[in-house]
Parts: C-alpha cells; structure tokens; sequence
C-alpha cells in the first residue's frame, strides 16, 4: 500500500480540493520529500506539505527539539524513513511528529534521532535473530 498517496488523498478531501489523479499527482511532490512508493515509513514532509497540514487541514503536531550538538547525517534520516511510521517534519532545531506515541519515543531519546534510530534498528534485528515476527 503506498501510505503517502493515501494520505495524500486524506488531506486533499480535508482541505476541499477536488480528489482526482491529477491533484495526487500535483500535490504528492509538494508535501512529501520522497515521492517514491514504500510499504512502510518515508513520511516525511516538506516545508510546504507541513505547513498545509498544520494550517489548513488543522493536524496536530508534536514538536520535540533536537540537542544543540545533534548533526543530521543521511544514515539518520534513512531511520526516520524506516522507523517514523507517521507524517512528519524535521528541520535543523526540531522534529514535528503527528503521532503522540512517537512522541513520547523520541523525547524518551531527548530528541537523539541517531540514538533513537540505532535502538530501533538493534531492536529490530534482535527480534528477527530470534524468530519474532514483527508487526509493523
């Protein structure tokens, strides 16, 4: 299932734009950084797509800062890719989430989404390694 253009089409009807192909085709690259299909995760906004959903479309974001020292390297963006399994925003200071339970995950961390990805992915391993399904 390609949660962004489902999403897409949500946030569309919630604004009254018509919802057809062409506006999810118009609207898919403005909102989301990645355009490309994923089973799971790649949420992550744009600028613009952030500022339609808290404006227009009245979608509540958690906001939870970034330490001062945090340097956002691409092998942290990929696990927020793999692991934010929910809208969200992230700029140099912060990171705007749309699920509270993510929430709570992350300011567990302090906001150290390097931290916060490696537990995840070890977590994760260690489930797999065991014979654990995951459900995600």
């Amino acid at each position: 299932m390609n949660w962004k253009e489902t999403y897409t089409k949500i946030f569309l009807k919630q604004s009254n734009i018509p919802v057809s192909a062409v506006s999810v085709k118009q609207y898919l690259p403005l909102w989301w950084q990645n355009t490309r299909t994923k089973s799971q995760g790649g949420l992550r906004l744009t600028y613009k797509g952030f500022e339609h959903l808290k404006n227009v479309v009245n979608l509540k974001f958690y906001q939870v800062p970034l330490p001062d020292d945090q340097s956002i390297a691409t092998q942290t963006i990929l696990f927020l890719d793999k692991f934010i399994t929910c809208p969200y925003f992230l700029n140099q200071h912060s990171i705007f989430v749309t699920e509270e339970k993510k929430a709570i995950e992350l300011h567990l961390f302090s906001g150290d989404l390097h931290k916060y990805g490696l537990v995840k992915a070890m977590s994760r391993y260690n489930k797999e390694e065991n014979g654990i399904k995951i459900r995600t």
